[in-house]
């Protein structure tokens, strides 16, 4: 595992630090670097480019001579594409460049990049930047006191530093960035990395999203983004409280319909059994329960044979008092064959 020297952001040393084999140790993988790239700048573009066909061209409707006689080629339009001030053939409508790259691709372009600058020992470790205000003063001096006052430097700071974002924001040649926010292209746009202790990235950190990837082009995070999400944090986490009662009260209600079924089940188990699944009937309880029109069916009932019951009683006190319905209401036989 390669260590670097941990500096103080007044350029001492005070140790040193691991570096991630995983992240920091790899062989640069410089295909895949390309075309993540590649994807993550095609995903800039706009795609709002737009030309007219000669049916989006104003005017053009009448056909500018007859069909014949006159020597010439036919002619429909003045605004077909061979005609000045005529339509375009072919040309570009808007459309999305997006391209989708896999997260294990996303995944290996990042390792490959920090690896990249690793190897050239372009990668800065500072224990933490400690600025008493926001001050540019102080973070070129910063800068200079690390070594890092050449060359573009991208810089990785945490959510809540909104001080030493606001301080190195100003500056041209730096780039800030989240944590979560790390990718190859913003790596290999810069000649210099600088993590902190808690920002630096380890194996089992989860990369950036897709969609974060690839929406990012290269813009500098500003200041005023990590100061967004620290309030967007802060709100979230006072949600918490309430979204955790009603979790609760749902267990409860359903845990009391749990009980309640488990009540009328034994209530029906003391007067009727379930139906068998061979199909046979109980010696015993002839008396058919339908769950689905809620009817019982004696053996000398007309719908008997043709009810499909779920439950057997022996008496037909027993079925009413389990909350079954006599047969006496229907009008005939169909409706107890569709039951």
């Amino acid at each position: 595992m390669a260590e670097v020297e941990l500096l103080t952001a007044a350029g001492k040393s005070s140790g040193t630090v691991d570096l991630d084999d995983a992240m920091f140790g790899i062989q640069p993988n410089v295909p895949v670097m390309h075309q993540v790239v590649t994807a993550q700048l095609a995903r800039r573009r706009a795609g709002t480019q737009s030309t007219k066909t000669r049916s989006e061209v104003r005017g053009g409707g009448a056909k500018p001579y007859r069909q014949k006689g006159t020597g010439n080629a036919r002619q429909g339009s003045i605004r077909a594409p061979h005609y000045t001030g005529g339509g375009v053939a072919l040309g570009p409508k808007p459309r999305s460049y997006g391209q989708r790259t896999p997260k294990k691709m996303i995944r290996l372009a990042l390792r490959s990049a920090l690896s990249d600058r690793a190897r050239e020992n372009k990668v800065l470790v500072v224990d933490s930047w400690n600025f008493d205000a926001p001050k540019t003063k102080d973070a070129v001096a910063a800068l200079a006191a690390i070594g890092a006052a050449e060359g573009r430097v991208l810089v990785v700071l945490d959510t809540d530093d909104a001080v030493a974002a606001r301080s190195f924001r100003n500056l041209p040649h730096v780039q800030l960035l989240r944590s979560s926010e790390l990718n190859a292209y913003d790596i290999l746009c810069n000649e210099w990395i600088v993590f902190t202790t808690s920002t630096l990235p380890t194996a089992g950190d989860q990369p950036a999203s897709r969609n974060d990837v690839e929406r990012r082009g290269g813009e500098a995070s500003a200041g005023t983004d990590v100061n967004d999400e620290e309030s967007a944090g802060e709100g979230s986490a006072s949600d918490e409280p309430e979204s955790s009662e009603p979790q609760a009260s749902e267990t409860s209600i359903t845990g009391s319909a749990s009980d309640e079924q488990e009540s009328s089940a034994s209530e029906t188990g003391s007067t009727g059994v379930a139906a068998p699944d061979d199909g046979s009937i109980p010696e015993g309880f002839e008396i058919k329960g339908n769950a689905n029109s809620m009817k019982y069916h004696t053996p000398d009932s007309p719908y008997y044979d043709a009810t499909q019951a779920e439950v057997f009683f022996d008496t037909a006190e027993h079925a009413e008092a389990a909350g079954y319905e006599s047969p006496a209401s229907m009008p005939d036989a169909s409706e107890a064959q569709s039951s």
